[in-house]
Formats: C-alpha cells, sequence, structure tokens
C-alpha cells in the first residue's frame, strides 16, 4: 500500500509538471484564419505586406514591422523569413490558404518557427510575426474574421505585445 501512494504521489507531480510545461518545446506558433474574402483577395493583401516590410524602414521607431522576406507564394501557399531588428534572429513563415463557401471564404494555417534550435521562449515574437502582417494588411478588418490559436500550440500567445514583437 505504502508503494501504491508513491507511485501515485509520483504520478500527480510528474502530471503537474508536464502541464506546467504544456506548449510548443520549440518557440513557434501555429494560427488558423478565417476571412469572409477569397483566398486571392488574402493572398495578395499579405505578398503586398510582406514586400511593404522588406527593409528596417518599418523599425525605425521600434517594433518588428520590417525585415520580411518573401520566398515564395501563390494563391495557395506563401512562404516567407522574418529577422528582428535587433538581435537578426530569422523565423521561418508559413501561409496555407484554402478557400470555403464556394470560394467566397479563405481558411488560413499559418506557422512561425524560430530557426534557432535552442530558442523556447519568444516573448511572443513568433505569433506576432504573423499577426502583424494579418493586421498590417487590414485582414483583421474583413468579414467574418476569426483567429484560433492558443498557448499550447503558439508560444507564449497570451501575454504577446505586437506593438514591441
Amino acid at each position: 500500500l505504502k508503494e501504491l501512494s508513491y507511485v501515485i504521489a509520483i504520478t500527480l507531480v510528474w502530471r503537474t509538471f508536464d502541464f506546467a510545461t504544456a506548449g510548443p518545446l520549440h518557440a513557434q506558433c501555429k494560427v488558423e484564419w478565417f476571412f469572409g474574402v477569397p483566398c486571392r483577395d488574402v493572398y495578395t493583401s499579405l505578398v503586398t505586406q510582406i514586400k511593404t516590410w522588406k527593409t528596417a524602414a518599418g523599425c525605425a521607431h521600434g517594433g518588428e514591422k520590417c525585415l520580411y522576406q518573401l520566398e515564395s507564394a501563390n494563391v495557395h501557399f506563401i512562404k516567407a523569413k522574418h529577422t528582428t531588428p535587433v538581435k537578426r534572429y530569422v523565423d521561418d513563415l508559413s501561409f496555407r490558404l484554402v478557400p470555403y463557401q464556394l470560394n467566397a471564404h479563405c481558411h488560413v494555417s499559418a506557422l512561425s518557427v524560430s530557426e534557432a534550435w535552442y530558442t523556447v521562449i519568444d516573448y511572443g515574437t513568433n505569433y506576432c510575426n504573423l499577426f502583424n502582417l494579418v493586421e498590417g494588411s487590414g485582414l483583421t478588418s474583413v468579414s467574418d474574421y476569426k483567429e484560433v490559436t492558443n498557448d499550447f500550440i503558439c508560444t507564449q500567445h497570451s501575454t504577446a505585445n505586437c506593438t514591441i514583437y
């Protein structure tokens, strides 16, 4: 009976630790977005915003709305990189665009992953990499806009401050 008590206690402690560290083991962010506009409009908006924020000029007064680099793009998939202006960390971004409701709406699965293998904590940078593009392009204002993510699939999402990152 005493051994069983130890096993239960160890299991409870292990589960508590497991819950406390839930979430990505590497700094990254997955976001699902839904827009009430066709994917071609979403594609055009995102690609235009990535190109607009290509230089360091957007970060002259702080923030990280700069240094985006378009890798490849078509109406179904966008691949880009973002470099942080101060420490020059690089994050890989991807957006998968899938039309729905007779092509009138667009579902976007987005992912930002830190290239630095040792990055665990990112202060919400990977979330902001993605959100800043969506907001900057005006897509947060389109009809039927919806965002789905959480801290379990997006490092430090709940504490992200995208005016800084």
